[in-house]
């Protein structure tokens, strides 16, 4: 019988995939690789699937799903090649799967890191989206069908190991009174911000503490990163968003804090390296080893800890009051804020263009809270039209 975990890996080819992959590696008697998916990274997933030989492989693109095909056939490969994005829902719910990392980056995720949940299974989510776009409705689905649920960020990852145990699925907050959310501040933090116009993609996604994809680096430089982690942490431990303070740690060493009535303040430190909360979530409630060198603290030698400027981070601010008005707005945010740091990568509008185009779309957001998917992908596809309608009176 075999007692290997079966991990389907959803973005296998992106830095979290990359980085999963590489902590299963080191302990290939507990994990067997199922599924890998991209969306078309065919090179990357075509050496991924000769390396690690899962079941399945999914390419979005269905062009480069029979180019993978013939590849992996050539190569003696019996991988089984799915195409299409349904198809994504179609590995993440597999019976031979017991662990999904969901690392898909946006909106993309959603539906398979549902399909994951009405399965039952064990979802490492990277993807702050899913909870973003439709907070209430996955959390319910998570605990309708008995899914686990484990963060992959960092911070979420670190404010989970700082919290009291799970019970029944949900953390037991007794004592808890805060959260203190840390992050970087990004590569402009001591940038004058009138010099922030002129910031190019390349600059935006030098990232000074991670290594991290475009989308995300440029999320990290705006903070609209933490504003989503604000959102999902939320969600995740159950908390009011007045709950939850930001802090600006440049040394990225913290990763997150829980504060407790008793005047404790529980943290997790770390090497800035995503194998942690990756070996966590695989590993939990054990812990196994990740590849990832021990903190050394008298090389950190100081932390330092800054109050985060909302004119300077404005799309942090957006996020607190997305969440404050409810789940439309928090679909118009993530949907806006894609669009427009696409448009920004793409040297279609400036950086400092973003806050205003999802301000724009927030403006337009129906009010309350969606009750089904129907209504949430909705809500997305007109903030996505907002935006881009935004975008071309800028230009």
């Amino acid at each position: 019988m075999n007692s290997k975990k079966g991990i389907c890996i959803l973005g296998s080819t992106g830095t979290i995939g990359v980085n999963t992959l590489d902590v299963i590696s080191r302990h290939s008697d507990d994990y067997q690789v199922i599924a890998l998916t991209a969306n078309e990274s065919t090179d990357d997933l075509e050496k991924q699937c000769i390396e690690y030989q899962p079941l399945y492989a999914v390419m979005v693109n269905e062009e480069k799903a029979e180019l993978l095909h013939k590849r992996l056939a050539t190569a003696g490969i019996s991988t089984k090649v799915l195409a299409g994005k349904d198809s994504l829902e179609v590995v993440s719910a597999l019976d031979e799967v017991d662990y999904v990392m969901a690392a898909i980056v946006g909106a993309a995720g959603l539906l398979p890191n549902l399909a994951a949940a009405k399965a039952g299974k064990r979802i490492m989510l990277a993807n702050k989206e899913s909870l973003v776009m439709s907070g209430a409705l996955f959390m319910d689905t998570v605990h309708k069908y008995g899914a686990e649920l484990l963060p992959i960020d960092s911070e979420h990852n670190a404010i989970f190991q700082s919290m009291p145990p799970l019970v029944n699925g949900l953390h037991a907050k007794s004592g808890v009174t805060k959260i203190l959310l840390t992050g970087s501040g990004g590569p402009f933090r001591q940038k004058t911000l009138e010099s922030l116009v002129s910031v190019t993609p390349e600059q935006a996604v030098a990232h000074p503490n991670w290594v991290m994809g475009r989308k995300i680096s440029v999320d990290s430089a705006t903070m609209m990163n933490k504003g989503l982690e604000v959102i999902e942490t939320c969600w995740l431990f159950d908390v009011k968003e007045d709950q939850i303070q930001v802090v600006i740690h440049p040394e990225s060493t913290i990763h997150s804090m829980v504060s407790y009535n008793d005047g404790s303040v529980i943290a997790q430190l770390g090497n800035p390296d995503m194998r942690t909360p990756i070996a966590y979530a695989l590993g939990y409630p054990e812990r196994i080893e990740s590849g990832v060198e021990q903190l050394d603290i008298f090389d950190v030698a100081q932390l330092n800890f800054e109050k985060p400027d909302f004119e300077r981070y404005r799309c942090l601010q957006l996020a607190y009051d997305a969440h404050h008005a409810g789940g439309y707005a928090t679909i118009a945010l993530n949907a806006a804020n894609e669009i427009a740091v696409e448009a920004f990568l793409d040297n279609k509008v400036r950086f400092t263009d973003i806050p205003p185009i999802i301000e724009n779309a927030l403006e337009q957001a129906s009010s309350g809270t969606p009750t089904n998917l129907n209504d949430i992908l909705d809500q997305d596809l007109v903030s996505r039209k907002h935006a881009k309608s935004y975008i071309k009176g800028l230009q």
